[in-house]
């Protein structure tokens, strides 16, 4: 089954001041999640922001902050989203599809991932827009979420389900700013 952007939304899960530096290679994780949120944004995929904690762990790092409207971040204290039903306030997540970028991928992503899909949701996490401190804990969280049925894609791989096909304009703009 393909990612279809009408029906899907993008959810960044714990991108937080405090937590990002920990984890391991935070800088390549943050330009890859800001790099999803401006296509997700630029195809009208709607984007939400979930929070741990975050008296805690601070808010959401700005450069993620800067791109999404206030009320699309939530805070939360179980280390699923699905939980406390934070999620239910913000617009998209009511669509079919789920695709998930975050930390700790051992924890949060990847609990809100199995409570998702519980739920019904079709849910797709993105390896190269997950992290944990340990990489080792990356590593073993992909694994058990492809047991349980979680589809485990890369971002370009949702990009281009996202577009669909070339010879668009809108395809063309994305692959010069994005695809190079």
């Amino acid at each position: 089954m393909l990612i279809d952007r009408h029906g899907s939304s993008l959810l960044l899960i714990d991108m937080q001041e405090r937590l990002l530096p920990a984890m391991d290679d935070a800088g390549r994780l943050l330009d890859n999640v800001v790099w999803m949120v401006r296509i997700a944004q630029r195809l009208s995929v709607p984007v939400s922001i979930c929070e741990q904690n975050p008296k805690g762990l601070g808010a959401t790092v700005q450069a993620l902050r800067d791109l999404v409207p206030a009320q699309a971040i939530v805070p939360k204290m179980h280390f699923s989203c699905v939980t406390e039903g934070c999620l239910e306030t913000v617009a998209g997540l009511q669509r079919p599809q789920v695709v998930i970028c975050g930390t700790e991928a051992h924890i949060c992503v990847l609990q809100s991932a199995l409570d998702l899909q519980s739920s019904g949701k079709q849910v797709f996490v993105v390896a190269d827009c997950i992290a944990s401190r340990d990489p080792s804990n990356r590593l073993i969280a992909l694994d058990r979420m492809r047991q349980q049925g979680v589809i485990v894609v890369s971002r370009e791989m949702v990009a281009f389900e996202w577009l669909g096909a070339a010879g668009s304009d809108e395809f063309r703009e994305i692959s010069r700013t994005f695809l190079r």
